[in-house]
């Protein structure tokens, strides 16, 4: 059995308080703790100033960030308050690994970012960081990995950093110490590896107080009041402080900090365990460090601490371990730099499956096992931005992997912050991508997901079902589901293709063509020569009305305002003039006007459009009418002699042109009724009360039975708007392009004069 083995059955105890997790990983200069150069440890406690720009709350490695970056930019007046010690939560004890890689295309510049900085931070301050750079690999041991491994180098070109597939030779010249009889390719990042998370917080927190940030702590915040100016007062046992803005920062705390100002944010702490081996002679007797290792078949990273190993495993959705009562009854007062009672049983799988993996982990003794906090996000994404609803509140929380973001999202969030705008696209951090249909028992449940599908094949069109559906799931969705596969879109459920008999149904990804593939060309075939009918009530949908709603508008988009009776789309551009925002816009009456955006984009938009009105002092009401409006879309060659068995209002080219909207009564049921379709075919958008989805639905269906109509879904839909070249927010164009990169001089009118 082994006897690392062995000893982790003995359950070694974990200490209740245990500041330094780790001996410093040869050849790190400093042990934990020695970080102390720049910066004092334990300050005496003093405001010393009553009025800040910002405020940051949470003195991780994130906040701290933050601060250093806001401060190096120039902001005066820069403020952090950490309850305890700076680290204390889930910076002291992480891991500490540094990697290039990521899946997605944004967060690697964030990660990038991240590196370049901790290679000079040691430079810039004088303060050792304890950086060490081996390289990592992720290793494939099945066919399907190879597949997701040159999936992921068709992304890697987006960027610079370096990323190469390479073969198990070259895996075992990187790495002596692996069987090679499982390893069939790897996935190398030069320049990925470790560091000293205490180091490089104090590193961080040296360069702050260098640039004229204030950091303060044991302070802990007990109360947010905001004012009507939309500033804030900070109250603090030491005394209040006003500030213009707030940023929450604060770990396994950010959820206490969201309730005083009435939010709830979608946060848990998980139980993550790693373990830490004493001397291993093979290990010491290398003459180089090994690069870091992800087994994703066994799930679980690996790297080297001194001269022995460490490794650290994410074990599935039914053995991992929420700490739950903390959601119930908040973290407990005191709790700072602990740690949790260890639980190798949960992890003895992986732990035999690193032992084969590295064989001579098979008679190393384990010195030390850590099992603290992590807190996660539904979706193991953190949430970093402003947050709608309320002004001038930020969040940068929820970091699953905290110590190679904090770096990037310091920067990140510090040039949004000076400059009214985001560097970058990353709507996939938006803290407005959850809403109220986010509760707790969905934000367990998929954050247990998340964290047992760390290492699991990452498929292009991936779904994820824990939690589904929500209270949002949709009108439709009891009359549907067994008829089609459906996605997920912010709580909604939409069908994504349907089912025929012969059809191989269910959920089944893959990097090559799937069962969905000749179902959505029928479906396109269907739109193309037919008519078909799509759920789109996910779509966000806004009511504007008020004596300055025309002012508003024209000063918020970059297309005209349409006259009433009609529609336009239009962009919401940013200062430096990105695409922030793609909506229709259409005025129903004089001066009200709705407006409709995609699912994932709905308070991501209402946000900026509640800001812009709260800066122009525009006297307007803007409703949130997302949830009490159902969405079908009617299209292809027959959709008009459809629709017109339906009314008696004249459906003619003559009588309702492209881009009109009318409201009018189909099979006696009320709609606001818009010929566009996103399909780029003869089409209808259909708004209607949600309460009526069913029964309209079912008129259309039983109206169009003579033509041959049926169901369509988002693929087919996508596939058709490609063909005729409509583009999409988030693909085609977002905060990384301006309009004219984008093919959007149509709706971009140059000759309106744009006041900020």
């Amino acid at each position: 059995m082994g006897t690392l083995l062995r000893a982790a059955l003995r359950r070694l105890p974990t200490p209740r308080r245990h500041r330094c997790p780790l001996p410093a990983a040869a050849p790190r200069p400093l042990g934990c703790g020695a970080g102390t150069q720049g910066g004092k440890e334990n300050p005496s406690p003093s405001l010393r100033k009553d009025k800040a720009d910002t405020v940051i709350i949470g003195g991780g490695c994130v906040g701290v960030s933050l601060a250093y970056h806001l401060a190096k930019a120039g902001l005066k007046d820069v403020i952090l308050l950490e309850k305890s010690e700076l680290t204390a939560g889930s910076t002291w004890h992480a891991a500490g690994l540094t990697t290039y890689f990521h899946p997605g295309i944004n967060l690697k510049k964030i990660h990038a970012y991240s590196i370049k900085l901790y290679e000079k931070l040691e430079e810039e301050t004088g303060q050792a960081v304890g950086f060490h750079q081996p390289g990592s690999i992720r290793i494939a041991s099945t066919p399907t990995r190879v597949d997701e491994f040159k999936y992921q180098m068709t992304r890697a070109g987006w960027h610079p950093t370096e990323q190469y597939l390479i073969t198990p030779e070259k895996v075992q010249e990187l790495f002596p110490l692996l069987n090679m009889d499982m390893v069939l390719a790897g996935l190398y990042n030069p320049g990925d590896g470790h560091i000293d998370p205490y180091s490089l917080t104090m590193a961080l927190a040296a360069g702050a107080r260098k640039y004229g940030a204030q950091l303060n702590y044991p302070v802990q915040v007990t109360n947010l009041n905001p004012r009507s100016d939309g500033t804030w007062e900070v109250e603090t046992p030491l005394g209040v402080i006003q500030a213009k803005r707030i940023v929450n920062t604060a770990g396994f705390w950010a959820r206490e900090i969201g309730k005083m100002v009435g939010l709830e944010h979608p946060l848990i702490p998980v139980h993550h365990q790693y373990v830490v081996t004493s001397t291993i002679p093979e290990v010491k007797a290398l003459r180089r460090e090994l690069p870091v290792i992800r087994d994703l078949e066994g799930s679980y990273y690996l790297r080297q601490e001194r001269d022995g190993l460490l490794f650290g495993p994410y074990e599935s959705e039914k053995k991992m371990k929420l700490q739950d009562s903390w959601v119930t009854n908040g973290v407990p007062p005191g709790f700072g730099k602990e740690l949790f009672e260890s639980d190798l049983d949960r992890i003895m799988e992986h732990i035999e499956a690193a032992m084969e993996m590295v064989p001579v982990l098979k008679q190393a003794n384990i010195i030390n096992t850590i099992a603290g906090p992590i807190t996660y996000s539904p979706d193991i994404l953190p949430m970093v931005g402003p947050h709608q609803g309320v002004r001038n509140y930020w969040v940068a929380i929820g970091f699953g992997y905290g110590i190679i973001h904090a770096g990037g999202i310091g920067k990140y969030l510090s040039d949004w912050i000076l400059e009214g705008e985001p560097p970058f696209d990353l709507i996939e951090l938006d803290p407005n991508r959850y809403g109220k249909w986010t509760t707790t028992e969905y934000t367990a449940a998929k954050a247990r997901e998340s964290y047992g599908f760390n290492n699991i094949v990452g498929y292009p069109k991936e779904e994820r079902f824990a939690g589904r559906p929500t209270e949002r799931a949709g009108a439709l969705y009891d009359l549907l589901r067994s008829k089609c596969s459906m996605g997920f879109h912010a709580g909604w459920e939409q069908p994504h293709w349907f089912y025929k008999p012969g059809d191989e149904i269910g959920y089944k990804p893959s990097f090559r063509r799937t069962n969905w593939f000749d179902p959505v060309g029928r479906e396109y075939k269907q739109v193309m020569e037919k008519v078909g009918v799509i759920d789109l009530s996910p779509f966000g949908k806004f009511k504007v009305k008020g004596t300055d709603s025309v002012k508003l508008l024209d000063h918020l988009f970059a297309n005209v305002v349409p006259k009433v009776g009609t529609t336009n789309i239009s962009h919401m551009l940013t200062p430096r003039g990105k695409v922030y925002a793609e909506l229709t816009v259409s005025q129903l009456y004089p001066g009200e006007f709705m407006l409709v955006t995609g699912s994932g984009s709905e308070l991501h938009d209402l946000r900026w459009i509640e800001e812009e009105i709260v800066r122009g002092g525009y006297k307007v009401e803007i409703e949130n009418v997302t949830d009490e409006m159902g969405v079908l879309g009617v299209a292809g060659p027959y959709a008009r002699q459809v629709l017109q068995k339906l009314t008696a209002e004249d459906l003619s080219d003559v009588s309702f042109k492209f881009l009109q909207s009318k409201h009018l009564k189909l099979s006696d049921i009320a709609v606001t009724a818009i010929r566009i379709s996103y399909t780029g075919e003869l089409g209808w958008e259909l708004y209607h009360r949600k309460e009526d989805s069913v029964a309209l639905y079912s008129a259309i269906m039983e109206a169009g039975q003579k033509e041959g109509i049926d169901n369509f879904g988002t693929y087919a839909l996508n596939a058709l708007r490609l063909e005729k070249g409509f583009r999409a927010w988030g693909a085609e164009m977002n905060c990384d392009t301006n309009p004219l990169e984008a093919g959007l001089e149509y709706f971009v009118k140059l000759n309106k004069v744009y006041v900020l």
